[in-house]
Order: structure tokens, then C-alpha cells, then sequence
């Protein structure tokens, strides 16, 4: 485990020492996180005035605002704070190997996934930029790693009135602080409750039958409370501070009237699949014009549509400018092409949206274009580039590989569904927003790696084992006779 530790830290400093990835939501996090240490005001100067907010969730600007306090205004001092939080997080998804394994099986779990964690580049890197990917990442993975012992302990089976009181009280309490540790997720990233929900569906599927809805209601009831209780502080400033009751950030992370351009965000859905289509269109709303040349042929289906579209961008580009009238043309435009193809917009489109968010070199915050077709060309032009992009993408395809083997092993433990579930469900989730960010699946690589660990560790022989608790126990008997 040092050794682990010690050279994924090694790995983390290396990339806060060399690279210095910047995000546009950067400077909103920081600007929150000294406008609370200073002013005691979670707000952001406009127009030269500190106005509150609750266009971000506080978690991260708490973290950052504690760093500050503790350690300086420097962002090495985050990044640095960053890595070793990072580092929690390798060891909680060698935790959640170990509980997946079979028992004889389970330090070599362990082991191999924390080696696995610790050399991931592509959660590493994330250390070295002030986003919530990291802190957002622990607080998942701690809350999976609970849920993965609740939904392998041997009481799940038992019908609630053969247990004990201390049997139902210890249950209430798992329940209560997997939904708090999910929460507290919240209050960094407002999609968190995903896993509750991923949880609900695995327990409503398990206990279907009538005799455990009991055990259902109480599960989701204690879980409801958990999530609760952190948010409840946050909707009560806003209701006091705003006026409005909020749990949760606004779903565009905008502040009170704001105009939302939904209706361009529609018709950008009924094409859009590619990440660095956010950066020739969407970020560019507001800030810069949009050539009608950057844009794919997939969004339009002739010519005479293309031409309509440019008479709309040229309108939007003479004063940069999204009207509310401008953006109702773009709906009634995405109205039509859905219509045209439903299964397009429907189907095709957020498949091959996942598609793109999973299957990526993940070099979006390193000095790398990510492209590598045309193969000779790009080989021509930047070696280097061409190098690494094509080894992140290998790399990224063989922990996904192992990660599906893994799964097979273990497919008989009874907490693999809530792993599988809790990741389809994000992924899903993702497909519905404006832009097409890779970097929203970081959370779900713990998950990746520990059953990537599993293929390594199980061999194929031992796959029967890797089910129930109960049968790794008679498989490590036989093993002793």
C-alpha cells in the first residue's frame, strides 16, 4: 500500500508541477471561495456590487474557502490538498475490490486495484486543476463503498420481522449515512442523488415481493432523510437569503433572471456529439460569433436547411445576442428535426453521446488535441501528440475492457447491480445536458478500476465464488480442506 501511495502521489505532483489546466468554471469557484472568507457572503461581484447566489453548489467553495484559510491563497496549495484527496479515493476503490472478491481473493483485490487507482492518469490529473471532479469523486466512492456492505450483508435476505431490534437499528443507520455521505455529494455536485436513485431501483428489483416492502419503505425513507439533512441548510439560506426555497443548483447554473436559451440547447441536441462542438458553439453564446462553417454536416439534412440556419446565426452573430425570439426559431428548427427523425434525437444521438463521453483519450486538460484520424497526418504534423492521444485512448479502452471482465467475474455478488445501475444512470443523465463533457463520468472510474482489479485478481475458475458472501465462505473451507 505505501508503495502504491507513495508513487501515485508521485504521479499527481507530476502533473501539478508541469501542467496548469485551466476551466471556465475555475474562476467562479475561486471568486465564491474568497467572497465567503472575506465578506461572509456567498455571492459574486456584479457590476461592482456583492450580490448572493446559488447558481453554484457551496461544497467545493467551502473546500476551497478552508484551504485559504489553513494553507494560503495559492492554487498549488489546492492542488496539492487535491492529490492527497485523491489518493482517499484509490483506497476506497481497493476497499470496494475487496468487498466484490471472493475471501481468499480479497487482499489481492485490494492490492491490484489500488495499484490500478494509483496510476489512473486520467482521475490523477484531475488533481491539478480546481474543479469538484476530485472532492466530488471521494465523497461517490465513500458513499459506493457503504452501499456495497449494506447490499452484501447476509440480513438483506432476512424478512424484517425475524431481526432483532439492534439487527433493524443497524440497518436504519447504514441506510441514514449512505444517504447523508450522498448529500454532503450534493452539496459538491448537484447530480449526486443519481446513486440514491441507482439504489432504489437495485432494492425495488431485490425486494419486489410483498413481504419486503417493509424493508423497502424503511431503506428509502432513512435514505430520503439522510440526503436531507445536509441539504436542508443550503435551502434554508436560500429561501432566507433569495427568497426562494432551493436544495440544489439551478439545472444551467444561472442566476435569477437570467434568460436560458432552450430552444437553441434543443436544436444543438438534435446534433451535437462531439466535446469540442461546446467549445465552436455553445461556450461561444454570448461571448463570440459562430461561423456557420464550424459547424458538423449532421446538423442540418439539405441545403435549404443549412441556409436557414446561417440567416439565423448571422442575426445572433451582428450583436451576439440570443433573443428570445431568435431562440424560439432555433425550438420550432429543433421541433422539425426531431419530428423528422424521433429515433435520432431520441436514441441515436445520446448513444452516440456515450459513446463519445466513454470512449475518449481523456487528454481534455492536457497540452494534447486528442485527435489522431487521419492517421499519417496527424503522425506528421505532431508525434508527440499523435503518441499520446493514441496511448490515452488504448489505455482507456483496456481499463473499460477489464472493467467488463471484471463484472462477468463477480457477476453473482449482490451488490455488482448497484455498481452496473449507478453507472448506466449517470451516463444517461449525461446524455440530456447542452454539452458533451467527458470529465462527468471521473466519478464513475473508481467503480471502473475496482472491477477492472477484479479480471486481474479472480481467475476464471474462481468465478462462482465471487457471489454471496456465504459462498466465498464455503469456497475458502474448501480451499483449507
Amino acid at each position: 500500500m505505501v508503495a502504491a501511495l507513495l508513487v501515485g502521489l508521485a504521479l499527481r505532483l507530476f502533473f501539478v508541477a508541469h501542467f496548469s489546466p485551466y476551466s471556465g468554471d475555475t474562476k467562479f469557484y475561486e471568486e465564491l471561495a474568497r467572497n465567503w472568507l472575506d465578506h461572509g457572503t456567498y455571492g459574486l461581484f456584479i457590476h461592482g456590487q456583492l450580490i448572493p447566489v446559488d447558481m453554484r453548489m457551496p461544497g467545493y467553495p467551502a473546500f476551497l474557502a478552508a484551504i485559504y484559510a489553513v494553507l494560503g491563497r495559492t492554487n498549488r496549495a489546492i492542488t496539492v490538498v487535491q492529490a492527497f484527496v485523491d489518493l482517499t479515493t484509490c483506497i476506497l476503490a481497493a476497499l470496494i475490490a475487496a468487498r466484490l472478491a471472493p475471501a481468499p481473493k480479497r487482499t489481492l483485490a485490494a492490492t491490484v486495484a489500488l495499484w490500478m487507482a494509483a496510476l489512473c492518469p486520467f482521475t490523477a490529473n484531475y488533481s491539478a486543476v480546481v474543479l469538484t471532479e476530485v472532492l466530488a469523486t471521494l465523497l461517490t466512492t465513500l458513499a459506493l463503498f457503504v452501499f456495497v456492505c449494506v447490499l452484501g450483508h447476509p440480513s438483506m435476505d432476512r424478512p424484517l420481522r425475524s431481526l432483532d431490534k439492534r439487527a433493524v437499528f443497524s440497518s436504519v443507520g447504514w441506510w441514514l449515512v449512505g444517504g447523508i455521505l450522498v448529500g454532503v455529494g450534493t452539496l459538491v455536485r448537484p447530480e449526486a442523488p443519481l446513486l440514491l436513485v441507482a439504489v432504489g431501483l437495485v432494492l425495488a428489483i431485490r425486494w419486489r415481493s410483498r413481504a419486503d416492502w417493509s424493508k423497502l419503505a424503511l431503506a428509502a425513507s432513512w435514505m430520503a432523510v439522510g440526503l436531507l439533512l445536509p441539504l436542508t441548510p443550503w435551502a434554508a439560506r436560500n429561501a432566507w437569503t433569495l427568497g426562494r426555497i432551493e436544495f440544489l443548483a439551478p439545472h444551467y447554473a444561472q442566476t435569477q433572471g437570467d434568460f436560458i436559451p432552450l430552444g437553441f440547447y434543443k436544436w444543438t441536441e438534435t446534433w451535437m456529439v462531439q466535446f469540442e462542438d461546446a467549445y465552436l458553439v455553445t461556450w461561444k453564446l454570448g461571448k463570440a460569433p459562430i461561423p456557420i462553417e464550424t459547424l458538423p454536416a449532421s446538423a442540418f439534412d439539405s441545403a435549404a436547411e443549412r441556409a436557414r440556419v446561417a440567416v439565423l446565426l448571422s442575426r445572433y452573430n451582428s450583436d451576439l445576442k440570443m433573443t428570445p425570439v431568435l431562440d424560439r426559431e432555433f425550438a420550432l428548427l429543433a421541433r422539425e428535426r426531431t419530428a423528422r427523425h424521433p429515433m435520432r434525437t431520441y436514441l441515436f444521438i445520446p448513444v452516440s453521446r456515450a459513446w463519445m463521453i466513454w470512449f475518449t483519450p481523456r487528454v481534455e486538460l492536457l497540452p494534447y488535441s486528442g485527435k489522431v484520424w487521419p492517421p499519417g497526418e496527424k503522425w506528421r504534423g505532431n508525434r508527440t501528440d499523435f503518441g499520446v492521444t493514441l496511448g490515452f485512448g488504448i489505455l482507456n479502452c483496456i481499463y473499460l475492457g477489464l472493467a467488463f471482465v471484471g463484472a462477468w467475474r463477480c457477476r453473482s455478488h449482490p451488490a455488482l447491480a448497484l455498481l452496473i445501475t449507478f453507472v448506466v444512470a449517470r451516463t444517461a443523465f449525461l446524455t440530456q445536458l447542452p454539452t458533451v463533457e467527458p470529465r462527468y463520468v471521473i466519478v464513475c472510474f473508481p467503480v471502473v478500476l475496482a472491477l477492472g482489479a477484479l479480471a486481474c485478481a479472480i481467475p476464471q475458475r474462481d468465478t462462482s465464488a465471487a457471489s454471496h458472501p456465504s459462498r466465498a465462505l464455503t469456497h475458502c473451507r474448501l480451499t483449507a480442506d
